[in-house]
């Protein structure tokens, strides 16, 4: 059992392991914590900070940070974080009205043995879309090394979304605060635009389709 809440300090998290009656704190980001989730099994921990441009992986048990990516430039509010059931993929949600699935390097399975700190993004993954300028990570920002996302869908801005992940494989549920639901499908091997397989309104249904 683990339990995940906001620090006393601004960016911190505390984690709480029942089993072993031991809390370890996490600091996670420089700004103030706007959002976390945890993985199915407790394992892995997501985080967004209130400037809403990078989403950060730890290891719950030991605190360290396993992968950092980026939902992208401008700051934004980040509205939910979702783990895949194998901590497989992160999807993100956010008022920009676009919604980020990341391929991760961490499942249920394993744990990375890389440790990874908060100055030093990650390196090359096929299965991830990164900067092709990564190469000149040593002089340019940090921004032309990041991890990118895989999959995205577009949704309309600055309305609240939250999102997890379906029964089916690699497909997405989205719930709006305007009623509506969709339910979408990405391609782990393509990425790009996912595709829609079900929209409904459960407050205006005139307009499902």
């Amino acid at each position: 059992m683990v339990l995940v809440c906001p620090g006393l300090q601004k960016g911190q998290v505390r984690v709480e392991h029942y089993a072993s009656k031991r809390t370890k704190f996490i600091m996670a980001h420089d700004s103030r914590i706007a959002c976390f989730a945890l993985s199915q099994d407790g394992r892995f921990l997501a985080t967004a900070s209130s400037k809403g441009t990078l989403v950060r992986v730890f290891n719950t048990l030991d605190g360290s940070l396993l992968q950092e990516v980026r939902r992208g430039a401008d700051r934004a509010e980040i509205y939910s974080l979702a783990f895949s059931p194998t901590a497989q993929w992160l999807a993100v949600s956010s008022d920009k009205g676009t919604v980020h699935v990341f391929s991760l390097k961490v499942d249920s399975g394993s744990l990375v043995s890389e440790r990874y700190s908060a100055s030093e993004p990650l390196g090359s993954s096929s299965s991830s879309m990164i900067s092709s300028l990564s190469f000149m990570k040593g002089v340019l920002p940090r921004y032309f090394s990041s991890e990118w996302s895989v999959a995205q869908f577009r949704l309309h801005e600055n309305l609240q979304y939250l999102v997890a992940f379906g029964h089916q494989k690699n497909t997405i549920v989205i719930l709006g605060m305007d009623g509506s639901f969709y339910r979408c499908q990405f391609d782990p091997a393509t990425g790009g635009e996912m595709t829609q397989l079900e929209y409904y309104n459960f407050l205006k249904p005139e307009e499902t389709f």
